[in-house]
Formats: C-alpha cells, sequence, structure tokens
C-alpha cells in the first residue's frame, strides 16, 4: 500500500495545487506534519475495522529516486518531452491508451476545449514530473531542475520496486479507472514492453442518502461520528458487507442502525453454538460461503449462507467453528462475546461506543475522561477479557 504524500494535484487533469501544499497553507501547518497525521489516523481506524495492514507500506516521498529513473527511462525511450513547466507522457507514443475503461480517444479529442496548457501535445498527455515553482514546499532535485512528482507515476514507481515487473492484482476506487489507472497502464508498459497488472478491481462508491459524501457538503462522517451516535467500527463494518464492493452503497442513518440490529443478531447466534453438542450439516453452508468468496468476492452472498447456517436449531460447536473460519475473510470479529451491558439509556451508549472509538484512536485521554463522565451519570464502565460491562451503580 502507497502513501501519496506529495503531487496529488487537486486536478486530476494534471491542473491546480497540489493538495497537500493547499491543506498546509489552509491549516498553517508543515504538509509533512499533516501527511504523518493524516496516516496516522487512516490506519488507527482500519485496525479498529479489522482490516489488516499490508506488509509493505510505501510513502511516495520516499521513493522520488525511483520515480527519477522511471520518467527518465521513459524519455530516452521517445515516450515522453519536456516542456517549461514539466515532463509529460506522450500518449501518441501509446496506441493502446484507453483500453481499461475503453476510452474512445478520438471521440475525445474531436469534442475537447480548448487546451489549458498549449505546451502539450495532446489534452490527455499528463504529467510524470512537475516543475516547482521557487514557494512550492515540497520539491527535490532532478534531470529537470526543482520539482516534485505527478501522481500517476508514483504508483508505478513503487509497484515496480516492491512487486516487480508482473503483478496480480492492482485495487483502487472506481474514479481512478478513467484517468489514474488509464494513465499507469500506459507509462508502466510504454517501459516495460508488457502488461504489469493482470487484474484491476475497483470499489464503487459510497453514496450518503443517495448522494455524493464531502466535507463541502457537510455529510463526510468519521468512525469518531458514528460512535457519538452508537455505532461501533463492526457495525459498519457489517453494513458496508451487505453491498457487492462493485455495486453503489447508500448510507443513511436508518441503514446504520439496521446493520447494528442484524449484526448483533449475527454475533448472538454465533456464540450460541459455542461449546454445543448437537450434530449438524454444514458441509453444504460451508461450499456455498467459500464459493461466494471465490465468486469475485461475493461477500453479501457469503453473509447470506452463514445466517442460514447459524439459524439452524439446536447448539453445535460445528457451526461456530465454521462461522469463525469463514470470519479470516469477513474480519466481523464473529468470536467476540457480545458486551455485557444492560439497556442503557441512548446518551450512555454513546458515550460508551465514543469510548471505544477513541481507544482504537489511541485517545486515551479523550477516553478516561468519557469514563469519567458515565461514571459521573451513574454508571459503572469495566473492561474485562470478554468485552465491555457497563452497569448502573447501585
Amino acid at each position: 500500500m502507497n502513501v501519496t504524500d506529495v503531487g496529488h494535484l487537486t486536478d486530476d487533469a494534471d491542473e491546480g495545487e497540489d493538495k497537500l501544499q493547499k491543506a498546509a497553507r489552509e491549516r498553517k501547518l508543515d504538509p509533512w506534519a499533516i501527511a504523518a497525521s493524516v496516516t496516522e489516523r487512516f490506519f488507527a481506524d482500519t485496525k479498529s475495522l479489522n482490516i489488516e495492514r499490508p506488509e509493505i507500506v510505501c510513502k511516495a516521498t520516499e521513493h522520488i529516486k525511483q520515480m527519477i529513473a522511471f520518467v527518465s527511462a521513459l524519455l530516452e525511450k521517445g515516450h515522453a518531452y519536456e516542456t517549461p513547466d514539466g515532463i509529460y507522457f506522450d500518449i501518441a507514443t501509446f496506441p493502446e491508451y484507453g483500453k481499461l475503461s475503453r476510452l474512445d480517444l478520438e471521440a475525445q479529442q474531436a469534442g475537447a476545449r480548448v487546451e489549458v496548457n498549449p505546451d502539450k501535445r495532446s489534452p490527455f498527455d499528463f504529467a510524470l514530473w512537475k516543475k516547482a515553482p521557487k514557494e512550492h514546499i515540497m520539491q527535490w532535485e532532478s534531470p529537470w531542475g526543482m520539482g516534485y512528482p505527478g501522481w500517476h507515476i508514483e504508483c508505478s514507481a513503487m509497484g515496480l520496486e516492491y512487486l516487480g515487473e508482473r503483478f496480480d492484482i492492482h485495487t483502487g476506487g472506481v474514479d481512478h479507472l478513467p484517468v489514474h489507472h488509464e494513465n499507469e497502464i500506459a507509462q508502466n508498459e510504454a517501459l516495460l514492453g508488457h502488461p504489469m497488472v493482470n487484474t484491476w478491481m475497483h470499489g464503487e462508491f459510497l453514496l450518503v442518502d443517495g448522494g455524493k459524501m464531502g466535507k463541502s457538503l457537510g455529510n463526510l462522517y468519521t468512525l469518531a461520528d458514528l460512535a457519538e451516535r452508537g455505532f461501533s467500527p463492526m457495525h459498519f463494518r457489517y453494513f458496508c458487507a451487505g453491498a457487492h464492493y462493485r455495486n453503489k452503497l447508500n448510507f443513511t442513518w436508518e441503514a446504520m442502525e439496521a446493520a447494528k440490529t442484524s449484526y448483533t443478531r449475527l454475533l448472538a447466534a454465533v456464540q450460541s453454538h459455542k461449546g454445543g453438542t448437537d450434530t449438524a450439516d454444514i458441509a453444504s453452508y460451508e461450499e456455498q460461503m467459500r464459493s461466494a468468496v471465490l465468486d469475485d468476492l461475493n461477500i453479501p452472498k457469503a453473509i447470506g449462507a452463514l445466517w442460514t447456517m447459524v439459524k439452524q436449531p439446536g447448539r453445535s460447536q460445528a457451526v461456530y467453528d465454521v462461522a469463525t473460519e469463514i470470519d479470516r475473510v469477513l474480519g466481523l470479529s464473529l468470536d467476540a462475546v457480545p458486551d455485557s451491558t444492560e439497556d442503557l439509556p441512548e446518551e450512555i451508549q454513546s458515550m460508551v461506543d465514543a469510548r471505544q472509538a477513541a481507544k482504537a484512536e489511541k485517545n486515551y485521554a479523550e477516553a478516561d475522561r468519557l469514563r469519567g463522565e458515565i461514571k459521573r451519570l451513574g454508571y459503572e464502565l469495566t473492561d474485562t477479557k470478554e468485552g465491555i460491562q457497563c452497569k448502573r451503580i447501585r
């Protein structure tokens, strides 16, 4: 997994300014500090969501040498050219450009507006390296003067460094397909002479109330925001698992309530089989779940088979064992004992959930504050190996 801590402009068409530079100016902070803070928060959230951290996490700023070497090689092969403001990839030298998204380049060019950058040979040529003005904070020495890498070259250079000239799967958001990943393919195959990636997998958008999500729209929510409403990271993971990764998913608070209720019932159903002695016919369910996972990660179908299995009458240890085995893929903590709490007032439950979110983000000061507030309101919160206990102080 790469950390894009430089070079991602505010416009995918290589216009605008670097996003980190923009954030640094607005927040009056060092761009490196902003990148470190966001990265730390990201991995704290992914950990609480049971998302395993990759063995290799590489930062763009630590691989500038590899990017310069990649760009230099493209120039030598005649696939790139220099302009007053940077080095650009010449898509005319790569006839297959657009093959991933099936882009009709001729139709696009015929209807294109006047080029923003008159020094580019084609509107679709993209930046490999940008020459930086003196006031630009993040810049490095290169054969073309001081500058910084284009967004697309980062992924190619780091992929080549750690995964080699051929690897199986490259993932990303569906918004990366028509520009970012097309540009990766062009520069990769122009350099190597063969495909670098065997399979591209794109996750669809998460919508909010049927529309786009964004800070400026006031509908961008974090795990901490969800915790304030009484939803744990596992409630959100279960909600996300309800749709195939290639389908859009619509976030609403009503949908989150439904996911919370369903997840709580699933956890209780799985736990009810633990230690059971009844026999159960589970082979067909196990095969259904495995087949679903192997069918383009059809997680909703796998969860459907899981539900059918755990609803079987009686108590069977075999059911519990299969459920926790498939959970190695689902990541829903199905082996967790449900929290031992009484029916708490909504205000108290929200603070309990917020405390758990704060602990997951290693914000221990906030976790302690919430615990104290819970106690002030007459409830005792205890952490145990089996889970959380929160009871009214008698």
